[in-house]
């Protein structure tokens, strides 16, 4: 017997109904979601693209010269190196110096998402306006003192930092070039043993089997994958990463192509944070050493 459904169908004909739908389900997710992960990854390319231009059309109105980093911590003579994934430092390091990245870019981008990878878990929840507000950025919810904001893009102009006993990283300072420094403006985040997950990749970009390694009142999501003494190899993890040069040109890179550098504790570079009280290891493709 045959059981008519409201509407004349039976119940056979809605299961099967039902069974394509499934299936035709169970198809466009997957690709959906690929294809939303390109988009990502265009927009991503786009935004270390824009960076870059904002960069170069800044050095350009100020004699061939980048700005200053804003990855720092300290006054006058004593301070020392943060993050180069920072946006807004502590405090200004001189009078003479901002502490914001859009202190010094806001003219060439006004839209501060451009300054976030699209891959990253979420964005941070005052990004835009920590932008407007610039050197005069305060996190509205904590104590009424000057915070800082961490991004998911490291930024390497005019920083420097901890290669080996025996050299230093030292980013971009003019658009001319010079002798002993990198091409290397922009990349994405990719470290390992960051205090905040220990013994563990991170990156902006998703990884394998990843987590969330959730934000603070002062810094982004990003994404998390636990590996004792680092026993996974790198490129195991399924991430594509990429920088921006100062000649202007993005490139894709792979986790194995990578140099190691590390936050240093002294000006000049010559000294490492402690194990487990910095960012850990930073991973910058090889080329940006040469």
């Amino acid at each position: 017997m045959l059981f008519k459904l409201r509407g004349g169908f039976s119940l056979v004909e809605l299961l099967v109904t039902l069974g394509i739908m499934s299936l035709l389900m169970s198809i466009l997710v997957p690709a959906l979601a690929k294809v939303r992960l390109q988009a990502q990854t265009l927009l991503g390319l786009s935004n270390q693209r824009q960076i870059v231009s904002a960069v170069n059309l800044y050095s350009m109105d100020e004699d061939h010269r980048y700005p200053e980093s804003v990855a720092t911590i300290g006054f006058g003579s004593r301070w020392h190196w943060q993050s180069p994934t920072m946006l807004t430092g502590y405090k200004r390091r001189s009078p003479g110096l901002h502490r914001s990245v859009s202190a010094y870019l806001g003219e060439y981008i006004q839209d501060a998402s451009i300054m976030f990878c699209p891959k990253s878990p979420e964005k941070y929840k005052y990004l835009q306006q920590a932008w407007d507000a610039g050197d005069e950025w305060d996190h509205p919810e904590t104590d009424p003192v000057p915070d800082p904001v961490f991004g998911s893009y490291c930024l390497y102009w005019n920083y420097i930092g901890y290669l080996d006993e025996e050299s230093t990283f030292q980013g971009p300072k003019f658009l001319s070039g010079g002798r002993g420094q990198s091409e290397l403006l922009v990349s994405d985040y990719f470290g390992y043993d960051h205090w905040r997950s220990p013994n563990s990749y991170g990156s902006c970009e998703p990884m394998r089997g990843a987590r969330i390694a959730s934000g603070t009142d002062v810094s982004s999501d990003y994404w998390s994958f636990y590996t004792c003494a680092g026993n996974t190899e790198a490129d195991k993890l399924g991430i594509e990463l990429a920088g921006g040069y100062a000649d202007g040109h993005v490139e894709k890179y792979s986790p194995s192509d990578v140099i190691a550098i590390q936050v240093a504790i002294t000006s000049n570079g010559s000294v490492p944070y402690p194990k487990g009280m910095g960012a850990g290891m930073l991973y910058l493709p090889a080329n940006a050493a040469r």
